[in-house]
């Protein structure tokens, strides 16, 4: 059974970064905010369950935050409702229907749900689809960290985008640090071979694996 792995940079200060005791009471633990790029996790997701998985995400972060030594204190998630036609076809009502789904159970578990949008483009005969503003809304909402959470030094960042790495870079001056959760492969034919670029510059980052998703199956 693969079980998460912890990587720390050389150049990084081990006491900078040393988790709380994942065995301890919520006071032994290390206070973080999580934000969420949900397009990411859905691809982890179906990399380790092509048919599929039901699970909560509230739970999935909680279990896998505590196994690293965090206390979650707030779960924050980036996504785009589907595209809507202003006059919606058969098939784009259905996907909305099961957005807003989605959107009502994580607000139930008190997550925050960060909407940018879904823009169509044409490509000859075929459409694209692309969410907009999600990135820039995630960037945003970490530089505030320190702003909206004055007690929170800890970030984690469950994304694979390189994209990022002005803002870890920002958060780094405000002696904000990140902790990446993320997955990667060392195949470079992988659509999950990642640059060293982000996984450099983050202060720690954690391997998901296939059993952070079961452990927080929904039966």
């Amino acid at each position: 059974m693969e079980r998460n792995k912890i990587y720390i940079p050389k150049n990084v200060q081990k006491s900078m970064i040393i988790p709380g005791d994942p065995k301890g009471s919520p006071d032994d633990l290390i206070s973080a905010v999580v934000f969420i790029d949900n397009a990411y996790l859905m691809r982890v997701k179906h990399h380790f369950f092509a048919q599929g998985i039901k699970y909560s995400i509230k739970k999935f972060v909680e279990l896998l935050a505590r196994r690293t030594g965090f206390d979650v204190r707030r779960i924050f998630l980036y996504d785009a409702p589907p595209f809507q036609s202003p006059l919606p076809s058969e098939d784009e009502r259905r996907r909305k229907e099961k957005y807003d789904k989605v959107a009502f159970y994580l607000k139930g578990d008190g997550i925050v749900l960060r909407e940018g949008r879904t823009q169509r483009i044409k490509v000859g005969e075929h459409f694209l689809y692309r969410q907009k503003g999600v990135d820039m809304l995630l960037g945003i909402d970490m530089v505030s960290i320190e702003k909206d959470f004055p007690n929170i030094s800890n970030i984690i960042l469950l994304s694979g985008d390189s994209d990022f790495v002005p803002v870890i870079e920002k958060l780094s001056k405000q002696n904000i640090k990140v902790i990446l959760w993320t997955y990667f492969e060392r195949n470079r034919l992988s659509p999950f071979s990642k640059s060293n670029y982000l996984i450099k510059k983050a202060n720690a980052r954690v391997k998901i694996c296939r059993q952070d998703f079961e452990q927080a199956r929904i039966e």
